[in-house]
């Protein structure tokens, strides 16, 4: 299973979450230290925001190793944002392309996830044939993840004036609902692991899910305080100015500072405000 992290709050450089951790998400792109097969080289993706340019976030995907991109080693420490979202990719479903590397681009939204819909193949054809014909030819790529991600926009998009984090909470149950009706129609019996986060740029909610409530759903963490700044190697939320502010929600700890990290309960949400006030809500259903 894939590796993650979104980051919000004071604008900083990408390589600050993306190289200078010890556990940084390149690190965890050849060594993961938090699932059984540590290796993520199937590509990755770099999704941030300046919107003072233009509201739409700015993508970067390529399916070379993270560990391995000199455009990506170049430019990370050069690119400024209040608001990322990084991947690195172990294919499972979908062949190693550009179309199926995360995160994947709708208008203003980012989504991406780490785990897999048990049993894909089989009603995928039934999930496309529910969305909206825009929906079905916005699909570029085959993964799991982007047509859960099309089938989520197929919700949200119906409720007029959805906007906050609240009605993107509310999406998300309904569109777990359905995903679990269509597994149950088909007869399978493999879980739905879905662990993921979506940012339209101002606002992140994600979630640490698994279908089976007898499994356990891969790692998610939070992490907020003030600052998050790198010295020396050495990364951690320092104390600073409230408008310092930062949250991280990550599939593994960058750093080893325990205090720093805490792990999102099994089926929960962990949101992110616009104002970065920081919630866990179970996922009723």
């Amino acid at each position: 299973m894939c590796r993650f992290l979104a980051y919000k709050g004071a604008p900083i450089t990408l390589d600050k979450l993306l190289y200078q951790p010890k556990n940084s998400l390149i690190h965890q792109s050849f060594k993961a230290q938090e699932r059984l097969e540590p290796l993520n080289g199937d590509g990755f993706g770099v999704g941030f925001y300046v919107k003072e340019v233009d509201p739409e976030p700015a993508i970067f995907v390529a399916t070379t190793p993270a560990w391995n991109n000199r455009n990506l080693r170049y430019n990370a420490s050069k690119l400024r944002s209040n608001c990322i979202f990084a991947h690195v990719r172990a294919a499972s479903v979908g062949n190693v392309s550009e179309a199926n590397c995360h995160p994947f681009h709708y208008k203003n939204f980012l989504f991406m996830h780490n785990g897999d819909i048990g049993g894909f193949p089989k009603i995928k054809r039934e999930l496309r044939n529910r969305l909206t014909d825009e929906l079905y030819n916005w699909i570029g790529g085959q993964t799991d993840s982007e047509h859960f991600f099309a089938l989520f926009l197929n919700s949200f998009l119906k409720k007029k004036n959805a906007g906050s984090h609240h009605d993107v909470v509310q999406a998300l149950e309904a569109t777990i609902a359905e995903l679990k009706e269509i597994i149950g129609k088909h007869g399978i019996k493999e879980p739905a692991y879905l662990n993921l986060a979506i940012t339209d740029g101002g606002w992140i909610v994600a979630a640490r899910y698994v279908s089976d409530p007898a499994l356990t759903p891969p790692t998610l963490y939070h992490s907020e305080g003030s600052r998050f700044d790198c010295e020396d190697g050495v990364c951690r939320m320092h104390p600073a100015d409230p408008a310092d502010h930062a949250v991280l929600v990550v599939s593994e700890k960058l750093t080893e500072i325990k205090e720093d990290w805490r792990m999102v309960p099994p089926n929960h949400f962990v949101t992110v405000s616009n104002d970065l006030a920081v919630s866990v809500l179970p996922i009723k259903v």
